[in-house]
């Protein structure tokens, strides 16, 4: 098992970010989180530039083998390939799983990120990018209830870190205002993702109030 002073984790409370914190914790691994307040910046401060010159969360730093990695897809590659956890058993599932997890990459991400952009954070407003972001979300929505018809998990019939990928963005429909009752089997999909102990765990573990709580409550009945 991983120690802590062996793997260093960045990140902050985003879709990206919680990729990362739930296949730590479905891997049962220790680490050393760092929160970065991406409202103050701290992603652009010098010594968080020498771990990801992008700028943006999350990263982490394998000390036992001196590596750092950044993007959320590599890091789950990564550390699914160093800890066998969640690991495709045929090359044709591991294709799979990577062709999906670049699906959320290359689209998931970008399209619903910009629909956030443009809804909560947009200080002039701009209905025509929210009607484009916004339908565009939902074709994707589409696209996944389409294979989830099919599948029992988006790659494969088995929880895979694609799965892990575009949960942490699918769920976010709610602040998106996206009506995604046409699409039951995402609807499912997300039920039993959101009931596994370990995305539970993982999620709260990038809230550090929340985390904070929890843990003085866990002191309390000590």
């Amino acid at each position: 098992m991983t120690q802590a002073s062996e793997l260093a984790f960045f990140t902050a409370d985003t879709p990206n970010g919680q990729k990362v914190s739930i296949f730590l914790k479905e891997a049962g691994l220790a680490y050393e989180q760092f929160d970065l307040d991406l409202d103050k910046g701290d992603q652009h401060q010098p010594d968080f530039l020498k771990i990801n010159p992008n700028g943006k969360i999350p990263a982490i730093v394998d000390r036992e083998c001196g590596l750092t990695v950044f993007e959320s897809g590599a890091i789950l590659s990564y550390l699914s390939s160093k800890t066998g956890c969640l690991l495709p058993v045929t090359e044709a599932e591991n294709i799979a799983v990577q062709q999906w997890l670049h699906f959320q990459i290359g689209g998931i991400g970008p399209m619903l990120g910009q629909l956030w952009w443009f809804l909560h954070a947009s200080k002039t407003g701009n209905a025509e990018a929210i009607e484009r972001y916004r339908k565009q979300s939902l074709r994707l929505y589409q696209v996944v209830d389409t294979r989830l018809s099919e599948s029992a998990f988006i790659a494969s019939n088995h929880y895979s870190i694609a799965d892990i990928a575009a949960f942490t963005w699918l769920r976010t429909w709610g602040e998106l205002s996206l009506d995604i009752t046409p699409y039951s089997h995402v609807q499912r999909w997300l039920d039993v993702i959101a009931a596994r102990p370990a995305v539970q765990a993982g999620l709260l573990a990038n809230k550090p109030a929340l985390r904070a709580i929890a843990g003085r409550l866990v002191s309390a009945q000590d």
